[in-house]
């Protein structure tokens, strides 16, 4: 999973892929805004037909976080 976010993340930054990691803060760390970050739960949500309740969503700062709640949701 952690291969296919950082593909997506290379959407909205310009980081090399080894530089994503785990606990990579997306503000902080890769440089989102909160657009961006909202626009990256949406790609989630349609890539893994999920859907993010935005109370968790203000919870998650890390790749490894997303994750993390991402596979939860998906059981």
């Amino acid at each position: 999973m952690l291969e296919r976010f950082k593909e997506i993340i290379r959407n909205y930054v310009d980081i090399p892929s080894e530089e994503i990691t785990e606990n990579s803060q997306f503000i902080s760390d890769l440089g989102f805004n909160s657009y961006d970050f909202m626009s990256f739960l949406g790609e989630i949500e349609d890539e893994y037909d999920i859907e993010i309740d935005e109370r968790e969503a203000v919870k998650i700062h890390t790749v490894g976080e997303a994750i993390k709640y991402i596979s939860s949701l998906k059981g």
